[in-house]
């Protein structure tokens, strides 16, 4: 019993690498030119620091973290928590819900 316990609190405490899932929760970029980017800001504003960018059709895996908000405003006008994973790196942010689509993770 006291090896069960020790296993499932080594469990709970050991650090878990992040990392995406596969089937819905990811998102691609739309609504931007090709030759343009997707700024990832570190809160929910245009004036907020770009913490990422992320290339139309180029942007590794974008998870939606959680609903987009705020529900009260249309759409286009909500921002969206995510992360970017691409390669080894992943940045957390937000991006603006007008620029993105939902998508299945790979």
């Amino acid at each position: 019993m006291r090896k069960i316990a020790l296993l499932i609190a080594m469990f709970l405490v050991a650090p878990q690498a992040a990392h995406a899932t596969s089937g819905p929760g990811c998102l691609i970029v739309v609504n931007v030119e090709s030759w343009d980017v997707l700024n990832m800001r570190a809160r929910p504003s245009a004036s907020s620091r770009i913490v990422d960018q992320l290339e139309p059709g180029n942007h590794g895996i974008i998870h939606l973290d959680r609903e987009c908000a705020p529900l009260s405003l249309p759409w286009p006008q909500r921002w969206c928590k995510v992360s970017h994973y691409n390669g080894d790196d992943v940045t957390r942010g937000y991006v603006k819900a007008r620029f993105v689509r939902d998508s299945d993770c790979p």
